[in-house]
């Protein structure tokens, strides 16, 4: 009975160490912060679009508050940049991105609607997700890490 107790304490303390339990139940990659993100061209290689975004925690687990900014450049119709609010919900090293048009800070051509842009990205690691722009059209995307500037 002793090695069994011996055991059982050791487990215990093994679980209990400082560390221990630091990944369990936590995200493999901490992704809250800024990023940058951009696209692949679309629209038969007329647009592309890059932006930022910010990515900050919310009460429930695996679901995050955001703020995007992005930049659609289209030959055929010209530039819009949008500040849109959305929210990102992560299950295991998946996210996934749903928009609402918050601002128009520059518009395409008047009349053009502008669909809010949504994502379907893979976690990588902590600088870098990949995946989709899913909107009014959809196209491969890259986030990766905004660098932050010294001052």
């Amino acid at each position: 009975m002793r090695p069994a107790l011996l055991a059982s304490l050791a487990l215990l303390l093994t679980a209990l160490a400082p560390g221990a339990q630091a990944t369990e139940g936590k995200d493999s990659a901490d992704i809250l912060g800024n990023w940058t993100f951009q696209t692949k061209p679309y629209r038969d290689g007329q647009c592309v679009m890059t932006g930022t975004m910010r990515l900050t925690p919310s009460p429930e687990s695996g679901l995050y508050e955001c703020e995007l900014t992005a930049v659609e450049v289209c030959s055929m119709w010209g530039r819009s940049v949008v500040l849109q609010q959305c929210q990102a919900r992560r299950i295991d090293n998946q996210l996934t991105i749903r928009s609402e048009i918050d601002q128009f800070l520059e518009s395409k051509l008047e009349g053009l609607v502008y669909v809010p842009d949504n994502f379907a990205l893979t976690i990588q690691s902590a600088k870098r997700m990949y995946g989709s722009l899913i909107s009014a059209a959809t196209a491969p995307a890259i986030f990766v890490r905004a660098e932050e500037g010294i001052s």
